[in-house]
């Protein structure tokens, strides 16, 4: 085989090969994040995708086990620093399962 028409055969498989690695990289990268090819961050557009945005925040919240301030601010909607604020006898480190912490302020 002449070694001159191989050359380019090789450049062409390596400049092939990254090409396909780019692409699955950010075809991995987008399907981890969540993003779809429509740009909608993998989200519908029904009732779900807006829970916390349009749901109801009720008065108070009883503590789970595993539960954080954090964990629970996202799934309630609301910010730690409100829970915060309303609860200031709860040590945020220590959350007991059973406890009820106030979330608003009742209408």
């Amino acid at each position: 085989m002449n070694n001159r028409s191989s050359v380019p055969a090789r450049i062409f498989a390596v400049a092939a090969l990254a090409v396909a690695l780019v692409v699955a990289v950010v075809a991995i990268g987008s399907a981890l994040s969540g993003e779809g090819s429509d740009g909608s961050n993998g989200r519908h557009h029904g009732a779900k995708a807006h829970k916390t945005h349009h749901k109801h925040v009720p008065v108070t919240y009883e503590v789970k086990s595993g539960d954080t301030l954090i964990s629970i601010a996202h799934t309630m909607g609301v910010s730690v620093a409100r829970i915060e604020e309303l609860n200031p006898e709860v040590d945020p480190q220590i959350l007991v399962a059973g406890e009820q912490l106030k979330l608003r302020e009742p209408h």
